[in-house]
């Protein structure tokens, strides 16, 4: 059934958790769509957990519950296939709001999801953040994108000093090293997209709430430009790309910035509580801008690896109210953190979070893709 605030029809899916955000989408080799996400109460609390469903004949499956850590709060779950059909779930566990100290963790399937590793830590680092899906070059490097969450000194981790890295595995994943890019402040939630050849380019979402960002590689990953705007709004919440079949390339994000903002939050966690960090001195506001609108709900089109945007597709609607995470009084109101995906059949998915309470999945159509 079509609903009022959206431009195509959408199917909410299945879950028993009160808060539910940051999808992801996973094409298996027999065309089944898998969808992870994190829910429980409220972002940075200890009950909020990974959970996976699956899109078969009679819809989305019911939710999968993948993590259970009693001490942290387990966010932003990544699928990967590797090219050995190895299934991977990647994703982050942090105490409280202290993104700083997360570890980035995986489990493995080899049998498409049925059955799943215990957990483990994918590298030593700490306060590093996924987001997006594992690159695997020519020549077998997996370029794995993330943000490092680092601390001003003292203060407690506010997204000041986030910037960007990518994990570099030589050995299908057993091990990693780091590639910092320069000049990459405030750039997080690197999105890797393969052009042609050795070319690629990279979408970031801003810490700053001004614009997406882009930076392009020609040597398959190995150096990037500095990171530019991108010509579309950003306001500091996560973008996705992909390249279409056709060769254009597809961003879903939301058309706002601070720009739109009606007010300010403190910082991304002001609303739970952590006694230990309860004395510590509180960050003066800087350039870090939390509370810039999350909607509309947006698609833009490109023919020119994101150097220019074609179109642009409102896929849905409402006033963005995210100055609180508060999913039990239903005070939320973002359309964020999307997810895309070409199948293999030529349909693109989309999924996102509902005021924060549900992830909801549409198909776009691929007139309206034609058309505008």
């Amino acid at each position: 059934m079509t609903q009022p605030d959206t431009a195509f029809p959408t199917t909410d899916l299945p879950t028993t958790r009160v808060q539910n955000h940051a999808s992801f989408l996973c094409e298996l080799p027999d065309g089944g769509l898998l969808c992870a996400w994190f829910g429980g109460t409220m972002e940075g609390k200890p009950d909020i957990s990974i959970f996976m469903s699956r899109l078969g004949a009679q819809g989305w499956t019911p939710a999968q519950q993948m993590s259970d850590d009693p001490d942290r709060s387990e966010q932003n779950p990544v699928l990967f296939l590797d090219p050995e059909n190895r299934l991977w779930l990647i994703y982050t566990a942090q105490p409280g709001g202290r993104q700083n100290d997360a570890q980035v963790r995986y489990r493995l399937s080899l049998d498409m999801g049925e059955s799943w590793s215990p957990p483990k830590q994918l590298f030593p680092e700490l306060g590093r953040f996924v987001r997006q899906t594992p690159v695997v070059t020519a020549d077998g490097r997996w370029l794995l994108p993330v943000f490092r969450c680092l601390k001003q000194g003292d203060l407690p981790w506010t997204g000041e000093a986030d910037d960007a890295a990518i994990m570099v595995s030589m050995d299908q994943g057993a091990t990693w090293h780091e590639h910092v890019l320069a000049e990459s402040a405030g750039c997080v939630h690197m999105n890797i997209v393969p052009l042609d050849g050795p070319h690629m380019v990279a979408f970031f979402r801003s810490r700053w709430a001004e614009h997406v960002y882009r930076c392009t590689s020609d040597d398959a990953g190995r150096s990037w430009s500095m990171p530019e705007p991108a010509g579309l709004p950003n306001n500091n919440s996560s973008v996705q790309a992909t390249r279409l079949a056709g060769g254009r390339v597809a961003l879903v994000y939301n058309h706002a910035s601070r720009a739109d903002a009606q007010g300010r939050r403190v910082s991304l966690y002001d609303e739970i509580e952590d006694d230990s960090s309860a004395d510590q001195p509180q960050a003066p506001a800087g350039r870090a801008f939390w509370g810039a609108p999350r909607a509309p709900l947006s698609l833009a089109l490109s023919s020119d690896g994101g150097q220019t945007w074609d179109k642009r597709i409102d896929l849905a609607f409402s006033d963005g109210y995210c100055l609180s995470n508060n999913s039990e009084e239903q005070i939320n109101r973002e359309l964020s953190y999307p997810a895309i995906l070409q199948t293999s059949d030529g349909q693109l998915h989309v999924t996102y979070t509902h005021f924060r309470q549900t992830i909801r999945h549409m198909v776009v159509p691929e007139t309206a893709l034609r058309d505008g």
